[in-house]
């Protein structure tokens, strides 16, 4: 998207957007200049970043099916669910399960513009308005509540959306509030940047280079530790592997090994299970 084309209302296109660099990351046009400067502003320090997130999203593909087709999933609240592109969360559970219901949660307004036209004519998604630092907001919007039977086993996806909460924006107790109804069966699925410290000392400096760049440009993104990172799992059960790189999460048979590059070590995700 060029700056010539219409801009959707209430969406400004001089401020970056964490959505539109995600996007712009996975080769999508629903961007403006101000993302993409972002964008190549943190691929001089970390190049792969496009592969980063192209393996998130193979990463919630693979979770989503787990859920459908393992774990009998059959109700989903994808938080921070950014703009829509190719694998959906609800045209992978679609795909094994046609009854599968999918809220997507957002609070860009051209996220929820282009969310609405997909799913215009779904029966089995629809996309919020709400944001997630106010986990209420979710857990008490009339769709969710009318879509949702907590009762019920519910998969809640928090895909690279906590790292953009700041720690006085209390992450740890947004995922403890987004734990709380879950009944034995639920998931709960992260995906979050990670600092590794000194395991990987290399990636670890330039993790905190493009915290900075994110931060004095967009006001958001943490890179946290992995004990940081594996607390919001409460008491849960983290499913094997545990948190790890996203490439190493249960990758598909005959699956192309990914180069082990910096982001590599730096994007990191894991499933939990309430028993």
């Amino acid at each position: 998207m060029t700056n010539e084309q219409p801009v959707p209302p209430g969406v400004d296109a001089t401020r970056p957007s964490v959505a539109r660099v995600y996007d712009w990351f996975l080769g999508g046009k629903d961007n403006f200049a101000i993302d993409r400067e972002v964008a190549k502003m943190a691929l001089k320090i970390t190049p792969d970043g496009p592969a980063a997130g192209r393996a998130n999203r193979a990463f919630l593909r693979r979770v989503v099916r787990y859920l459908v087709v393992e774990a009998g999933v059959r109700q989903f609240i994808d938080i921070g669910s950014g703009l829509p592109t190719q694998g959906n969360v609800h045209e992978v559970a679609n795909k094994y399960a046609p009854d599968a219901r999918v809220i997507y949660v957002d609070n860009d307004p051209m996220v929820l513009a282009h969310g609405r036209a997909l799913l215009d004519n779904a029966t089995t998604a629809t996309v919020i308005q709400a944001d997630a630092k106010d986990p209420a907001s979710i857990l008490n919007h009339p769709e969710v509540v009318s879509r949702i039977d907590f009762s019920q086993p519910v998969g809640i996806l928090l895909f690279a959306i906590l790292h953009h909460l700041r720690d006085d924006e209390d992450p740890l107790g947004v995922a403890a509030a987004l734990r709380a109804p879950l009944v034995a069966g639920s998931h709960l699925a992260i995906s979050h940047f990670r600092d590794p410290g000194p395991a990987h000392p290399e990636a670890s400096a330039k993790a905190l280079q493009v915290e900075k760049i994110f931060n004095e440009t967009m006001g958001t993104g943490r890179w946290r530790k992995q004990e940081e990172i594996l607390a919001y799992f409460g008491d849960t059960e983290l499913l094997e592997p545990g948190l790890v790189p996203l490439a190493e999460w249960r990758p598909d048979p005959g699956e192309e090994p990914v180069a082990q590059s910096d982001t590599y070590y730096t994007f990191v995700g894991g499933l939990s299970r309430k028993n």
